[in-house]
C-alpha cells in the first residue's frame, strides 16, 4: 500500500471513524501508473494494523470544525468518513468477517481494481454474468458453489430478473466444452415456464433442448410423461378430483387398490368389466343408476353399437325394482341372464389410454359398490362429473407411462415445459405432478447410493403462480399439498442432488417457509413493503447500503448474497443478445405507434 489518504481518529464498536487528508479530496486519483477511485460512498478503503490489512467500506461522511487561536479565529473544516469493516488479507487471501480492529492512528490507503476484484471474485475467472456498478470491475462468480444450491431471483416487473436467470444458465451451460458434457452426464435441468419465454434459443443450444409446448385449447400438442406410480396415487387423485373426506376419497382408494391388485391390462378390465355386467343382472340387489354408467362407457368399448343396442332396450321396473328386457325379468340369478345374454361378451378398445382405463375402473367400482350397498350415488356423482372435466384437459397434455424415471429417458440437457397454452386449473396441476414426479424418481434412484452421481435441478419462473399462500381459486387441501412438497424439496432435496431456482416479481406472496431455505439471492428492484419487510427479514447477509439500494436500482442490476457469497455484490448483470433474451423486453411503444405515421 503506498497511496496514503487519511488516518483513524476513533474507533466506536465496529465503526471506524477517520480524517481525510485534504489532497486526498478529488473523484479520480492518478499514483504511479494506477488509477484509484476517490473516497465516496461505498468505497473500499484499507487501514493498515501492523502486518494485516483491514478492509473497510466507506458508509457515511461529514464535516467537522475545526477552530484555530489566532486573532482572526479562523474556522476550517476537516472531512470525516464512517466506514464499516469488511474483513482483512492475510498476505493475499481475503478473509470477510471482523477479526481485526484498527486502532487509533492507523494509516488509512485506496485500493485499486486489482485488490477489489480479490475481494469479491470467487471464481476461478471462468464464470461471471457481469460487473460490480461501482468499479465496473467483471467478477467471478464460483459455479461449482453455486449450482449445488437453491436459488431465488427477484424482481418487480421489467427490472430485469428474467435476464439475470437466463444469463446465470447460459454461461454455465455454454461455457468450458468439458463442462458442459460432464453436465449433461451427470445432471438434468427442467424448466417449468408460465409464460412460453424460454421456448425459443434461450439457455442453450438446440440440440441440447427439449421444448415442450402444453395446449389445453387445442388437441394434437405436446405432452409431457409421468410415471404410473405417480398418478396412480389415492392421495394425488383425491386431490386432483377434490374429494370429499368422508364418502369420495374412500371410493377412490378402492379404485386404486383394485389397480394394484389386479393389474392395468386390457385382459383385467375386460374379465372385470363382464364380471360386472353379468353382476348387474343377476344381483337380487340390483342399481337403477347402474345401466346409465355403462352407457357412460359405450366411446371406450369395441363392441360399442352392440352394447348401446342391447342397453337401449333394458328399462327398469320400478314395481319390482329390477331391469326388464321385453318380457324377461332379471330377478336375480343366471338363468335370466342367460336367456338374453348367453352369447353376448363386452370387449374394451386395445389403444384406449391410462385416462380412460382409470375411467373404466371408476364406473365399474361404482356399479360394484352400488350392488353392495357401500356408498348412495348421489355422493359419487359430483366426483365423477369432476373427472371427467379434469381428465378431458389432462389428457391433452399427460403421457401416462409404466417407466418410473421419465425424466432420465430423454437424453437432452434441458427439458422447457411451456404452460402459455394451458388453462389456469392445468397451470395449478401441471407443475405439482411433474415436481412430484420427477423428485421421487430422482430419489429413489440415489437414495441407496453413499455417493450421489446425478443430480436435478428444477428452474421455476414465475414461482408465486404455483407457491403462494394467497391463492383463492384452488381447495385449500390442494394447495396445502403443493406447499409441503415444495417445502419438503426445498428442505431434503441438497441431500438427493435435487435443487430449485425460483423467478418471481412478488417474493412476499411465496411461502415463507421456501424463502427461509432459500441458500443464494439475486434480488433486483423491489418496490412494495411487503417484499421489502421479507427480504430484510430473510436474508441476514445484507448490509445497511445493499437493503437501502434494492428499491432504487436499474434495470439489470442486483444484490448478490447468500451462504456462496462472502460478501453482498451489486452487480450489473450484462445483458443478452437478441434471440437469446427471454421473451419479456418491454414493447418499443415508439416504434409500433411511430409506424403509423409512416
Amino acid at each position: 500500500m503506498e497511496l496514503c489518504i487519511g488516518e483513524v481518529i476513533a474507533v466506536k464498536g465496529i465503526k471506524i471513524i477517520i480524517k481525510v487528508y485534504e489532497q486526498s479530496n478529488l473523484e479520480t486519483i492518478f499514483y504511479k501508473g494506477q488509477t484509484y477511485q476517490g473516497i465516496s460512498i461505498n468505497e473500499h478503503l484499507c487501514i493498515q494494523r501492523g502486518f494485516k490489512d483491514i478492509i473497510a467500506k466507506v458508509e457515511g461522511e461529514y464535516l467537522d470544525e475545526s477552530r484555530a487561536e489566532t486573532e482572526n479565529h479562523t474556522v476550517s473544516y476537516i472531512r470525516k468518513v464512517e466506514l464499516q469493516p469488511l474483513g482483512h488479507f492475510e498476505g493475499e487471501s481475503f478473509f470477510e468477517g471482523v477479526k481485526h480492529l484498527p486502532m487509533i492512528g492507523d494509516r488509512v490507503f485506496l485500493l485499486n481494481k486489482e485488490k477489489i476484484y480479490q475481494i469479491y471474485s470467487q471464481g476461478n475467472g471462468d464464470f461471471s454474468i457481469g460487473q460490480t456498478i461501482k468499479d465496473s470491475i467483471r467478477i467471478s462468480l464460483p459455479w461449482q458453489h453455486l449450482f449445488n444450491t437453491h436459488i431465488g431471483v427477484f424482481g418487480n416487473t421489467g427490472s430485469g430478473k428474467s435476464n439475470t436467470l437466463t444469463k446465470l444458465y447460459t454461461e454455465l451451460f455454454n461455457g468450458d466444452v468439458k463442462r458442459t458434457e460432464a453436465i449433461n452426464k451427470h445432471s438434468k435441468f427442467i424448466v417449468i415456464d408460465f409464460n412460453g419465454e424460454y421456448t425459443g434459443k434461450q439457455l442453450v443450444s438446440s440440440e441440447n433442448k427439449n421444448v415442450i409446448k402444453l395446449n389445453t385449447r387445442t388437441s394434437g400438442g405436446g405432452k409431457v410423461s409421468l410415471s404410473e406410480s405417480s398418478f396412480w396415487s389415492a392421495e394425488v387423485l383425491g386431490l386432483l378430483f377434490k374429494a370429499t373426506e368422508n364418502t369420495q376419497k374412500p371410493f377412490i382408494n378402492r379404485v386404486v387398490s383394485g389397480f394394484v391388485r389386479f393389474g392395468d391390462s386390457v385382459e383385467t378390465l375386460e374379465r372385470y368389466l363382464n364380471s360386472t355386467f353379468f353382476s348387474m343382472f343377476a344381483s337380487t340387489s340390483q342399481a337403477r343408476e347402474s345401466i346409465d354408467l355403462l352407457r357412460a362407457l359405450g366411446s371406450m368399448l369395441d363392441n360399442e353399437s352392440d352394447v348401446s343396442g342391447k342397453l337401449n332396450q333394458v328399462t327398469w321396473y320400478a314395481k319390482g325394482s329390477v331391469f326388464r328386457l321385453g318380457n324377461v325379468y332379471f330377478n336375480g340369478g343366471e338363468d335370466d341372464f342367460n336367456k338374453v345374454f348367453c352369447d353376448f361378451k363386452l370387449s374394451i378398445k386395445k389403444d384406449i389410454d391410462t385416462f380412460e382405463r382409470f375411467k373404466i375402473r371408476c364406473h365399474l367400482q361404482l356399479i360394484n359398490d352400488l350392488l353392495h350397498g357401500f356408498v348412495q350415488f348421489d355422493f359419487i356423482q359430483p366426483l365423477l362429473k369432476r373427472m371427467d372435466a379434469v381428465i378431458y384437459d389432462l389428457s391433452k397434455v399427460i403421457n401416462v407411462q409404466s417407466s418410473e424415471n421419465t425424466v432420465q429417458q430423454n437424453n437432452k440437457l434441458l427439458t422447457v415445459i411451456s404452460l402459455r397454452q394451458c388453462n389456469q386449473e392445468i397451470k395449478k396441476i401441471i407443475p405439482l405432478l411433474l415436481t412430484l414426479n420427477y423428485y421421487e424418481a430422482h430419489k429413489k434412484s440415489v437414495q441407496e447410493q453413499s455417493n450421489i452421481d446425478r443430480t436435478l435441478h428444477l428452474i421455476i419462473d414465475e414461482a408465486h403462480n404455483i407457491l403462494s399462500q394467497q391463492s383463492n381459486r384452488e381447495a385449500e387441501s390442494w394447495k396445502d399439498y403443493r406447499l409441503e412438497l415444495f417445502e419438503e424439496i426445498i428442505k431434503e432435496g441438497r441431500k438427493f442432488g435435487v435443487f430449485l431456482t425460483l423467478s418471481s416479481q412478488r417474493p412476499a406472496d411465496i411461502s415463507p417457509t421456501i424463502m427461509s431455505q432459500i441458500h443464494n439471492f439475486f434480488i433486483h428492484r423491489l418496490v412494495n413493503d411487503k417484499d421489502l419487510f421479507l427480504i430484510d427479514n430473510t436474508i441476514s447477509s445484507l448490509d445497511a447500503f445493499s437493503k437501502n439500494m434494492i428499491p432504487k436500482l436499474a434495470k439489470g442490476c442486483c444484490v448478490v448474497t447468500g451462504t456462496t457469497f462472502d460478501l453482498p455484490l451489486l452487480i450489473q448483470v450484462d445483458k443478452m443478445l437478441d434471440g437469446q433474451r427471454p421473451d419479456s423486453d418491454d414493447i418499443d411503444l415508439e416504434k409500433l405507434w411511430g409506424a403509423t405515421h409512416d
